[in-house]
């Protein structure tokens, strides 16, 4: 489980795809990860991973043909800017939100705006989310717990403040660039209960 409070940014150093499994080693810079070992959870554009390998700056996963097919990975490569963050420990302040890793969906950038120091980005939601994202919820894009600032019709919008755009790489997305989308694990429960009742 994780907060979608990111440690920062880390670059793929090594990637291979055969058929839908990737295999992936991404490099971080001294200190970003602290005693990361072999088994740990870290999130890596959202995506709970699991360290396979371990060396100095640098670890190894591997991912099945699911996540294959269900985050923006299949279109990555080495160089490419990934956002990174290890699981929560217990007893740590909680900030953002509860994360579990798991994207629901990739989706695209339909729009960008400057507000002074601010981003504001916009995004299409697939029908089938469209009642898990609500306005002042929590979304998570690309593993970075964000708030919901405006939703009309089939979009949403986020505003990234600076410190987010130093330490994610959402400040470099353009329009039609993609993201992992994880909807609010409460929202999920939520839209279930209320389903059955009707």
């Amino acid at each position: 489980m994780f907060s979608g409070v990111v440690a920062g940014k880390a670059k793929i150093s090594k990637i291979n795809k055969k058929d839908e499994t990737i295999t992936m080693a991404i490099s971080y810079p001294t200190g970003l990860l602290s005693d990361i070992r072999i088994g740990d959870s870290i999130s890596v554009n959202g995506t709970c991973l699991t360290a396979e390998r371990v060396e100095p700056n640098q670890f190894q996963v591997t991912m099945m043909p699911q996540t294959f097919e269900k985050t923006t990975f299949k279109d990555l490569k080495a160089g490419d800017e990934v956002n990174v963050e290890q699981a929560m420990k217990i007893g740590s302040r909680f900030e953002g939100h509860i994360v579990t890793g798991h994207v629901d969906e990739v989706i695209p950038v339909t729009a960008r705006h400057i507000n002074e120091n601010a981003i504001e980005l916009w995004f299409s939601i697939p029908s089938w989310l469209d009642k898990q994202i609500v306005p002042q919820g929590s979304v998570t894009l690309n593993g970075v717990s964000l708030t919901v600032m405006d939703v009309k019709n089939i979009s949403f919008s986020v505003g990234l403040i600076p410190h987010t755009q130093d330490k994610t790489n959402l400040s470099s997305l353009k329009i039609g660039d993609e993201v992992n989308l994880e909807t609010d694990i409460l929202g999920k429960y939520v839209q279930k209960n209320l389903s059955k009742e009707n």
